[in-house]
C-alpha cells in the first residue's frame, strides 16, 4: 500500500507544508483536522453527498433506538 500519496495530497493541495504552531499537542491537532478533511473529501468523492447523508441518517436511526 503506498502512503505517500495522502501526505503528498495534504502537503499540495490542503497546505499543509508547514505548521505555524510549536508545541506538539497543536501540530498534531492540525495535522489530525488535515487528514479528516482529506478522508472526507475522498469519500465524498466516491460515495456522493446524497449516499454519506443517507448512511448517516440510518446511522443516526439505529443509535437512538
Amino acid at each position: 500500500m503506498i502512503v505517500e500519496h495522502p501526505f503528498g495530497t495534504i502537503k499540495r493541495a490542503m497546505g499543509a507544508s508547514y505548521s505555524l504552531t510549536r508545541r506538539k499537542v497543536s501540530v498534531s491537532a492540525k495535522m489530525a483536522l488535515s487528514f479528516l478533511a482529506y478522508n472526507l473529501k475522498r469519500v465524498i468523492n466516491i460515495l456522493g453527498t446524497e449516499e454519506i447523508l443517507k448512511r448517516l441518517r440510518q446511522k443516526k436511526k439505529a443509535v437512538l433506538v
